[in-house]
Parts: structure tokens; C-alpha cells; sequence
């Protein structure tokens, strides 16, 4: 939703969900009531907007649980924390125009959660890696016997590169292990060090086959990459923007 001034018919929005849906029973941002707008098949789950909306953990843990709660019923466009809508007619509006495709949104993720799976470095490869590496193996030798403030550091960052690149080639492989039998995937931001982050799209059914590939993975990979799994989660990385007007 865009950004917009907050009034008093300003509404707070947590997601889209199918018509059928039952209203949460967990107060939302504010401890406002959460209530259902609808509009041509379809239902916003919204609450009236506070008069300043910040990211503070109990509202933060708010949105969350409504949207928890709502998935328990069906499928969810879950919207990211701050979504505003003016009003409700204009809500309404925009379920009206864009309806075929949120239906089709919805369809895409009926029956299916979201897991995140992140992969951070592991510094202490070093050993192994110089066992590995013919010439990390012969710089190590000579800073070993030639000891000096520059052969530490060309030591230092040749290990750091190696460690990164080895935790890299191990993260395209656990991505590539994971990957099948998921409905879709969506690569989130990665750094030096944090080397793995994919959102996966799976069935429901399939969380505990999912985990229980990643503690596979993790036991596998796990001296020179860290996993951690986190979910379920709304489906937020596989929500598509609202297209073009002209369809592009």
C-alpha cells in the first residue's frame, strides 16, 4: 500500500484473504480490533490506524499474530508491517480493481508457507582449507618460517578469501539440495559473511521434510557454513507487485 497521512478514516492493513475468512480474535497494532473489509470475493483484514505507526516490538508482534491466525484458515497476502490505506472506500476500490490478480496471488500460495534459511561463514576452516590448498599450504609454510608483519597479513586475507569462497561454493550447494520439491524460491540479500538467504515456498505438508533437509544440510556443511532456519512465515517474499497498467 502506498504511503498516506494518517486521519481518522486512515486504516491500518495486515493482508488480503479469500472471501469464507473469519475476522482474528487477536487485537491488532495498538491493540486496535482487527476487523474484514470486503470487496468483489475478496477480504482486507484491517484496524483503524494509530496516530503514528512505529516499529515497536509489541506492534510488530501484533501484526505478525494476526496474520498467524488468519493462515490458519486460508490463504494470505500478508502486507509488511506500516501498510496504510486513506479509507475504506478506497480500499474497497483498490479490491475491486486488482482482484483478479490477488486472486490469483492467492491461489499461488493456498496450502503453503514460507521458510527462510540463511548461511553464515564459518572462520574456523582454516585448517582444513590450507590441508586443501596447494598454495595457501606454501604461503603458510613460508610465513611460518620467514615470520613477519606483511606475511601475516598476506596470510590473514588469503585464509579470510579462501574461508568465504569455500562457505560460498557450499551455500550454492545447499541451495541446490533444498531446492527441489519446493514450490518456488526467492533469494534474499547476502554479504561476506552471511553467504545463504533463500525464502522457500513450500507445502504445509512438507515443513517437517523441509527441516528436517536442512539439518541434513547443516550437519553436512557445517564446518564451514552455519545454517539457521526460520518459519513458518506469511508469505511475504512471494507476493508479486500489483502489475502495469498497460501489463508489463
Amino acid at each position: 500500500m502506498p504511503a498516506t497521512e494518517v486521519t481518522s478514516d486512515t486504516l491500518y492493513v495486515y493482508g488480503i484473504v479469500p472471501d469464507g475468512i473469519r475476522p482474528p480474535r487477536t487485537a491488532g497494532v495498538a491493540g486496535a480490533p482487527v476487523r474484514l473489509l470486503s470487496g468483489a470475493g475478496l477480504r482486507a483484514a484491517v484496524s483503524d490506524a494509530p496516530a503514528h505507526v512505529r516499529a515497536r516490538r509489541r506492534d510488530l508482534m501484533a501484526h505478525q499474530e494476526v496474520l498467524r491466525e488468519l493462515a490458519a484458515q486460508g490463504p494470505v497476502l500478508p502486507m509488511r508491517f506500516g501498510a496504510l490505506s486513506p479509507d475504506a472506500d478506497t480500499l474497497r476500490a483498490r479490491l475491486r480493481a486488482d482482484a483478479a490478480h490477488l486472486g490469483a496471488q492467492l491461489d499461488g500460495v493456498r496450502d503453503c508457507l514460507e521458510m527462510n534459511v540463511k548461511g553464515t561463514v564459518v572462520p574456523g576452516y582454516f585448517a582444513t582449507l590450507v590441508r586443501r590448498d596447494d598454495r595457501l599450504r606454501t604461503l603458510a609454510r613460508r610465513t611460518r618460517h620467514r615470520p613477519d608483519y606483511e606475511a601475516n597479513v598476506r596470510l590473514g586475507e588469503a585464509l579470510a578469501r579462501g574461508v568465504r569462497r569455500e562457505a560460498r561454493r557450499a551455500a550454492q550447494e545447499v541451495l541446490a539440495r533444498l531446492t527441489p520439491g519446493t514450490v518456488r524460491t526467492a533469494p534474499g540479500p547476502t554479504d561476506d559473511e552471511q553467504v545463504l538467504n533463500a525464502s522457500f515456498l513450500l507445502r504445509t505438508a512438507d515443513e517437517e521434510r523441509f527441516r528436517q533437509a536442512v539439518a541434513e544440510q547443516a550437519a553436512g556443511y557445517g564446518d564451514r557454513l552455519a545454517l539457521s532456519v526460520t518459519g513458518p512465515l506469511p508469505c511475504y517474499s512471494f507476493v508479486a507487485p500489483r502489475p502495469a497498467a498497460d501489463g508489463r
